[in-house]
């Protein structure tokens, strides 16, 4: 009686292992799905390998614009800064086209390099005259209201790529001659302007509002980065 149950006992268990041994090889089964889960995770989660492409030529020179644009807009650069920085920069455009007029529109390798070691230079130039001592002060009379509105005119023009290089370059040296009279003639009246100077200011910009205008308006554009 004692061997019968003992035998009769073990069976089962023998089946119940046999059972549990082919359940874990089944493919279907929930541990095979964990695992292609994991799988799947653990490619997802690979770093991208694609390496950070460089800023083409043009592109350089079309954020160049917009930091130049963005200084004139908040007052960081001044008239003669910003006059100065777009002469940098149209002899950097002159020279490319040459460049590229040269070698069928292409630029060489050497060329390149060259054009990017001078707007490393003009990048620095740039945030050195952003980060000086000097800022545009347009105060709160009409004479510095209208100052702060050809200022915006041009930033956006700038912006835009309404205008070039040496348009903005020669704006702002127009810019730069009025802001000096108004200099000269305020030390010279204790602070203030007369009548008769406020009208000559007016006079000397609304000149500067129509070359604006006309520079905005005309055949030449900043070629936008593609």
């Amino acid at each position: 009686m004692s061997n019968k149950f003992s035998k009769w006992t073990i069976v089962p268990a023998a089946v119940l292992l046999l059972g549990t041994v082919a359940l874990a090889q089944d493919p279907s089964s929930s541990g095979s799905s964990n695992s292609s889960g994991s799988s799947a995770s653990q490619g997802s989660s690979t770093p991208s390998t694609t390496p950070a492409q460089k800023p083409t030529i043009p592109q350089r020179k079309e954020n160049q614009q917009d930091r130049i644009a963005q200084g004139v807009k908040s007052g960081q650069l001044t008239a003669g800064e910003t006059s100065k920085l777009e002469t940098k920069e149209a002899a950097i455009n002159g020279e490319t086209r040459a460049d590229r007029a040269a070698n069928g529109g292409k630029l060489t390798q050497a060329e390149k390099q060259q054009v990017n070691k001078q707007q490393n230079q003009m990048s620095k130039q740039i945030y050195q005259d952003k980060h000086n001592a000097n800022t545009a002060h347009y105060g709160n009379n009409q004479v510095g209201q209208r100052r702060e509105n050809q200022q915006d005119r041009i930033a956006q023009g700038v912006k835009s790529g309404q205008l070039t290089a040496g348009e903005t370059a020669k704006l702002e040296n127009q810019q730069k001659g009025i802001n000096q009279q108004v200099k000269a003639d305020r030390s010279a009246n204790g602070g203030k302007l007369t009548t008769g100077e406020k009208q000559q200011v007016n006079k000397e910009q609304n000149a500067a509002s129509k070359n604006i205008y006309n520079k905005k308006h005309n055949a030449n554009t900043q070629p936008k980065a593609k």
